[in-house]
């Protein structure tokens, strides 16, 4: 882990370099440019020199390496992953964070824009065609040195997060002068996000409890981050923003009968959001069921034709009927007709 949080990282940031993994700091060991370095069993290093860092300890193996530069101009990524659909900025800087001006940025050696007064190139919804190989020019006007500096070029991995991510569109270019204050995450969500799904019972009965719940595998890429959750019922808004992914309904009805969905989004590098429907039907018990007879008669004698009707006052539909002799299963439907009654159907 690097601080601060950019790659390569520069002598004059003063770097801090953390390792994590099982077990304790006296088990670590560091490496600098593949040699021992003399900060054994310290969790955490402070970086005087350039080069090449890596540290190591048993139960986790070897860290990735830590590229520290004493450049005079470096173009800077942000040390995490990125994955399709990021927003990441690119930064050109001169030693110290001096003034540079018309800077030119270029990727696998083609120039991609230049800027007169910004220093940073800001790459919108990115797709893994974006990878490759990032460089910067600048002019530097200064006491000591005046002229053009370049930087050294920098890789840009982009990640696949979801197959049906990848489209193919150009990034769009933002110009942003060091220093500014950085544009504020937009509010719309670029899909997809890790799978994810809403489980809850599709058919509670009315006046139980109803619980949804939203369920997202997270990518293995990505740091968790906070979430937020809205639940909708046919596209208004019934639950959120919350933390939890739980709605919980103490008492359902009828009108809760509907399209249920949930919206998640994460605020991170750039927000990213997942939907998932459930279509649920609360159902009415059954009540007041009655069984009438016809013809209607006070006795019923032997060969007589009997129709019994079964009905109920409420209940959903389809509402099912099955009529019961002596405690077995004889018939199903709302009615039952006896063609010739006789001893055996009391």
């Amino acid at each position: 882990l690097v601080e601060p949080p950019w790659s390569p990282a520069v002598l004059w940031d003063r770097v801090t370099l953390t390792c994590q993994g099982s077990g304790t700091a006296d088990a670590t060991t560091w490496y600098k440019d593949g040699q021992r370095w003399g900060q054994q069993g310290r969790s955490h290093v402070t970086v005087t020199e350039s080069g090449n860092y890596t540290c190591d300890r048993p139960s986790s193996g070897l860290s990735r390496q830590v590229k520290v530069l004493d450049d005079q101009l470096v173009l800077q990524v942000p040390a995490q992953a990125l994955l399709e659909g990021d927003t990441v900025t690119l930064r050109c800087r001169y030693r110290q964070d001096n003034p540079v001006s018309s800077v030119f940025f270029y990727r696998e050696e083609k120039e991609l824009v230049e800027f007169r007064n910004g220093t940073e190139l800001v790459l919108s919804r990115l797709q893994l065609h974006h990878s490759g190989h990032y460089r910067c020019k600048g002019w530097v006007n200064s006491r000591a040195v005046q002229g053009w500096k370049e930087s050294v070029p920098v890789t840009v991995t982009v990640h696949g997060e979801h197959p049906t991510a990848a489209t193919l569109t150009a990034p769009q270019l933002f110009p942003r002068t060091w220093g500014s204050p950085t544009p504020k995450a937009p509010i719309s969500c670029p899909e997809p996000f890790p799978v994810s799904v809403l489980e809850g019972p599709p058919e509670p009965t009315e006046g139980s409890p109803l619980t949804l719940s939203y369920l997202n595998t997270p990518s293995p890429l990505r740091p968790q981050a906070p979430h937020l959750h809205m639940f909708y019922q046919d596209g208004q808004v019934v639950g959120g923003p919350q933390g939890s992914p739980q709605l919980l309904v103490p008492t359902v009805g009828v009108s809760h009968s509907g399209n249920d969905s949930c919206e998640v989004c994460s605020k991170g590098r750039a927000m990213q959001k997942s939907r998932d429907w459930l279509f649920v039907t609360v159902r009415m018990p059954v009540a007041n069921a009655t069984i009438t007879l016809s013809p209607l008669a006070h006795q019923v004698h032997a060969s007589d034709p009997v129709t019994l009707r079964c009905s109920v006052q409420v209940g959903s539909a389809p509402v099912t009927f099955t009529w019961l002799h002596n405690g077995q299963e004889v018939a199903w439907g709302p009615l039952l007709e006896l063609g010739d009654v006789n001893v055996g159907h009391s």
